[in-house]
């Protein structure tokens, strides 16, 4: 009986072992370090709301104050007896700052500690629009036939977005020459253009896609099969 439970101990430690040298050589193929695969919370790259979005809005609330105050960060720091390393580091966002640390700020900013959340606790944007109810909006620069009906807009943040819808019509004459900051997404419905972007031209039709910088002229070339529609989305910084 006693040798039967040396066996049972020995296989198991056998088995044990084997796995250990599995998983070593698995972490050797890799450099010395696992590697597990990257999980995203969405299909997106961008980075999700919670702690460090919170973290961001608190940097940037105290950094509004202090320029609204004329203050610079030296002096900020030391009248809520922080080093200006500690400062520079909240006002970016790099750190989660104490409770104690955000009510010296506030002491010396002359604000309630509330007010480091104002951004964070703001209501969140949308834009709802009906079929057929957008906006009509003229362009600079826009030829004949060209109609550009805007589908939503951003009340707040740090971008301007505008999405058009854009119809050239039968009538229509081409124009290559829109320029202005930003960057823009073109998507094609219906029809097809030959577009210009810079000194380069694409033939575009139903699913073509096309994303560049704005401030290289651009615009339809050649319009090779009227009328059109496309999606056009402008992506600026707000002024």
């Amino acid at each position: 009986m006693a040798t039967t439970r040396l066996s049972s101990k020995v296989l198991k430690a056998r088995a044990q072992a084997r796995r250990r040298a599995a998983s070593m050589r698995a972490i050797s193929g890799n450099g010395g370090s696992a590697s597990p695969s990257p999980t995203y919370a969405t299909g997106s790259n961008a980075p999700t709301t919670g702690e460090l979005q919170l973290e961001v809005l608190i940097g940037r609330r105290v950094r509004s104050l202090r320029q609204r105050l004329q203050l610079t960060a030296t002096e900020l720091a030391a009248q809520a007896g922080l080093s200006p390393g500690m400062l520079s580091k909240i006002e970016n966002g790099g750190t989660s700052p104490s409770l104690a640390t955000l009510q010296a700020l506030a002491q010396a900013l002359n604000v309630p500690v509330t007010n480091f959340f104002a951004d964070f606790e703001g209501r969140r944007d949308c834009s709802y629009v009906r079929s057929g109810q957008g906006v009509l909006i003229e362009r600079r620069g826009t030829k004949r036939g060209h109609r550009y009906e805007l589908l939503g807009h951003s009340i707040s943040g740090d971008i301007v977005v505008e999405p058009y819808l854009i119809t050239l019509s039968e009538d229509a004459e081409p124009y290559a020459l829109f320029q202005h900051d930003g960057v823009e997404f073109i998507y094609m419905l219906t029809g097809k253009v030959i577009y210009r972007h810079a000194d380069k031209l694409y033939p575009m039709s139903a699913g073509d896609a096309l994303f560049f910088d704005a401030g290289a002229p651009h615009g339809p070339e050649e319009l090779l099969e009227r009328p059109m529609t496309y999606l056009s989305i402008i992506i600026y910084p707000r002024s």
